[in-house]
C-alpha cells in the first residue's frame, strides 16, 4: 500500500496519474449499492420488477449504470477515459428485502477500472430512487462499496454477505 496520494504531484497539485509504462492486463473490478426502499415500494414488486409512470424501474437503472461507467471520466476529475470492455449491472433483492446492485466494469488496459464500477453501481442507486420517489421518500441508498478488484497490481475482495 502506498503512504501517498497518486493523484497529487510533488507540489501537491493535482495531477493526472501517468499510465504510459504500466502494462495492460485484462482488469475487472466489482462495486455493490445497497437500497433500501422500505415496505411499501417492495411490496410493488411484482415478477421481481416494480413497473413506474417513467417505466420498468430495474430495467432502467440498469441501463443508466451501465451509461453512468461510460461517463466516469466526465463525472470524476482526474479519472482517465476508458475505452471498456464491458460493463455489466445486476439487480436482485436478498433476504432483508434490500434492493442489492453489482456493476462490474472490465478492461484490457494500462489502468484499473474501480470508479467506473463504482460509479455505475451509484448511479443505478440513484435512479432507482428517482423512479420511486413518487411512492415514497422513505428511500436509503445505504452503501456503496468496492466489492472485488483484479488485474492490477494488487487485487482485492471484500467478504460478501448478501
Amino acid at each position: 500500500m502506498s503512504d501517498s496520494f497518486t493523484h497529487l504531484d510533488s507540489s501537491g497539485n493535482p495531477s493526472m496519474v501517468d499510465v504510459g509504462d504500466k502494462a495492460i492486463t485484462k482488469r475487472t473490478a466489482t462495486a455493490r449499492s445497497i437500497v433500501i426502499l422500505g415496505p411499501d415500494i417492495m411490496d410493488r414488486l411484482e415478477h421481481k420488477e416494480i413497473q413506474t409512470r417513467k417505466g420498468p424501474v430495474f430495467q432502467t437503472a440498469i441501463l443508466a449504470g451501465i451509461m453512468a461507467a461510460k461517463k466516469t471520466s466526465e463525472l470524476i476529475p482526474l479519472c482517465h477515459p476508458l475505452a471498456l470492455d464491458k460493463v455489466k449491472v445486476d439487480i436482485h433483492v436478498n433476504e432483508q428485502r434490500e434492493v442489492v446492485i453489482d456493476c462490474t466494469a472490465t478492461i484490457t488496459g494500462k489502468t484499473g477500472v474501480e470508479m467506473e464500477a463504482l460509479t455505475g453501481a451509484s448511479v443505478a442507486a440513484l435512479t432507482i430512487y428517482d423512479m420511486c420517489k413518487a411512492f415514497s421518500h422513505d428511500i436509503v441508498i445505504r452503501e456503496t462499496k468496492l466489492m472485488a478488484k483484479s488485474g492490477g497490481k494488487r487485487d482485492f475482495v471484500r467478504e460478501k454477505r448478501c
